[in-house]
């Protein structure tokens, strides 16, 4: 197949589009690298069945171009990382709304099937955990930026659901939780890469509050092959799907073990959110998705644990 992907010189873009080409299909990427990088798929240039573009989702003349004659499209393309989404909150807004618009418009008039990547940030401050994908939102205020990124992924949801039931176009909704993996840069405020490269260079691990919040922690690789399978089953259309691991892990206790495993020296420091982020910034104690649904349709199976995904980590960043 023909297959586009945007955001795909991104962390999991590019780890998607090496796969999709081993699989012998047509890839495309569009991406303005605001977090992606050309690093990421320098491997792929040299293959005849891979071309990339430099641009954004917010150019629509040129996303037709790219969307034109496909048959899927994977839309990684958004504002990610905490970091960057309080620094940048309304070029954030944009690009996921409305680059979200072009894509699922362009998507419906050359008839490619469209898969959505979501967050579990949808979920908000909602304490019912694990989280299924037809829980409530629960939101803090509008003065604080993390809530804007909620709504507008939010909104994507909406707008992907609303393109299925008026035009029939067939759309896929995918939640992630945590993903990381090798490629990944803790630039933008992701803690596992940040974590690792500081025990390398026995340099402090900063964790931000008390340490105490809890998250799971999924492998690209298994994320992919979700991806993938959910894209290529005709049942999921029209659905959403939580993606990641129910094996937790407290802040705290993820820094300790990143030590440990490195061999390190440096010392764990607690900083907090405010002088981190921003004034009033709120956080979420655990996150955890429900899996059950995402098994039922695919077999979904995380192979990778915790331990097995911070050696291979390690491995790229020592490298």
């Amino acid at each position: 197949m023909k297959i586009l992907i945007t955001g795909g010189a991104g962390f999991i873009g590019s780890h998607l589009a090496e796969k999709l080409l081993k699989e012998g299909h047509e890839v495309r990427i569009v991406d303005n690298l605001s977090t992606g990088r050309l690093d990421n798929i320098e491997s792929l240039k040299g293959n005849s069945s891979f071309r990339y573009k430099i641009g954004s989702i917010l150019n629509r003349e040129l996303l037709e171009k790219k969307m034109d004659g496909v048959d899927q499209v994977y839309h990684l393309a958004a504002a990610v990382g905490v970091k960057y989404i309080i620094e940048n909150p309304l070029l954030s807004l944009k690009t996921n709304i409305v680059g979200t618009d072009n894509v699922l418009e362009l998507a419906n008039k050359y008839k490619a099937k469209v898969l959505i990547t979501s967050t579990s940030e949808i979920y908000g401050k909602n304490e019912k955990v694990p989280f299924s994908e037809e829980d409530d939102r629960i939101l803090g205020s509008t003065h604080i930026s993390r809530w804007g990124y909620s709504d507008s992924k939010a909104i994507d949801e909406f707008m992907a659901l609303a393109y299925f039931r008026e035009k029939r176009l067939p759309v896929v909704i995918v939640r992630l939780f945590n993903t990381v993996g090798p490629r990944q840069t803790g630039q933008y405020g992701m803690v596992l890469p940040k974590f690792i490269k500081s025990a390398l260079l026995d340099q402090p691990l900063v964790v931000y509050g008390s340490g105490k919040q809890t998250r799971c922690f999924a492998d690209v690789s298994d994320v992919v092959d979700a991806l993938i399978k959910l894209m290529n089953t005709p049942h999921c259309e029209g659905e959403i799907f939580n993606i990641g691991t129910t094996e937790s892990i407290s802040i705290e206790d993820l820094a300790k073990k990143v030590r440990e495993m490195c061999k390190s020296k440096s010392r764990i420091e607690y900083m907090s959110y405010e002088d981190a982020f921003e004034e009033g910034f709120e956080d979420m104690m655990n996150r955890m998705p429900n899996l059950d649904k995402v098994k039922e349709y695919i077999g979904y199976e995380p192979r990778l644990n915790l331990n097995d995904i911070i050696s291979r980590m390690i491995e790229y960043y020592e490298k």
